[in-house]
Formats: C-alpha cells, structure tokens, sequence
C-alpha cells in the first residue's frame, strides 16, 4: 500500500484489507453468536456501510434478512449537518431483532435522527453495528453494540468511504494527508 491521489488529495494507508477482514469476521461471528435463533434485520445504511454491509452478511452463520436505506450527509470531506433521506426502508420491524450497519459513526448526528424513525417501529431490538468511529467527533450520544475500530477524527476513504464519490472500492482504507 502507497500514497494515493483522489481528486486534489492524497490519502496513506491506514489500515489494511486483511486487518479490516479479520475484524469483520470477528464481528460477524459476535452477532452469530448473540443473535442465534432470532432472524435478524439488517438495514445497512449507504453508500457507505455497502462494503462492510456484504462482508458481516457473508460471515453470518445464522439466518438473516438484509435491506437498504440511503441516508446522506456529507459533501466532499465535510458533513454538511443535513441528513437526507433518498432512499426509504419497505419492511416492517415490528417486534424483529434489527441490526443497523453503519461504516462511520462520526458526529453521529446521522444515527440520531435515523433511530428515533425505527424505534417508532417497535423493533423488539435496535442495535447498531459500525465499522469504524469517531469519538472525538462524536456530538450525539450513539451506542455502538458492535464496533471495528475507533479513529482519530481525520478524513478516511476507502472500503466503501468516498471523497466526493470517488475511493469506495479500496479494499483497504486510507486517511488524508494533511497539507
């Protein structure tokens, strides 16, 4: 892994693919183990989370249903504070167990105004499982019940992370060099 140029930024490695499997892998068998019997929901949240989404439902060793939800707010290497919803969740999550999967918990305010709508929903239970977070950006009290890995608050890109759209396939994920 070397230094990469995305748009006008470069981006060093940060952690590698390998690292980033091994964890999922990890976190795919807790849930397997926490969960077994139940037939969970997932609701992965994009364009992010479709990565880390399909690795933790390839290592499930329970049965389990998976859906999609877009929720946006970032623009460039910002959050623009707004969270838009483009696309919306179909299923029914009365009394399920509902698993939420996140690729990045940064200020969390994206979580914070998404959970209020499925808990109104009356899930037997809500739990969030997150790739990665932030938590000296973090602004909103968010429980992470299943975590990867806690990151300085500093610009990321690659499996599934983006900077203005561009990076989401790096099987591995970088961090901005600042200039």
């Amino acid at each position: 892994m070397s230094i990469i140029k995305v748009h006008d930024k470069e981006f060093q490695p940060y952690i590698g693919a390998e690292e980033l499997q091994l964890r999922i892998k990890e976190i795919a068998a807790q849930i397997s183990k926490d969960l077994a019997g139940e037939k969970p929901l997932f609701i992965a949240i994009l364009n992010g989370s479709f990565m880390f989404a399909a690795d933790v439902f390839k290592y499930l060793d329970i049965e389990a249903e998976i859906s999609f939800i877009k929720l946006v707010s970032y623009k460039g290497t910002k959050s623009t504070g707004n969270v838009v919803t483009s696309i919306g969740l179909d299923e029914d999550l009365y009394g399920r167990t509902v698993v939420i999967l996140e690729d990045i918990v940064d200020t969390g305010k994206t979580l914070n105004m998404f959970l209020p709508q499925l808990h109104h929903q009356q899930p037997k239970k809500l739990l969030i499982a997150a790739l990665l977070t932030k938590p000296e950006a973090l602004t909103y009290p968010i429980n992470i019940d299943y975590l990867g890995f806690s990151v300085p608050n500093k610009f990321l890109l690659g499996y599934g992370l983006d900077y203005d759209g561009l990076g989401r396939n790096l099987p591995q994920i970088y961090q901005l060099i600042e200039q």
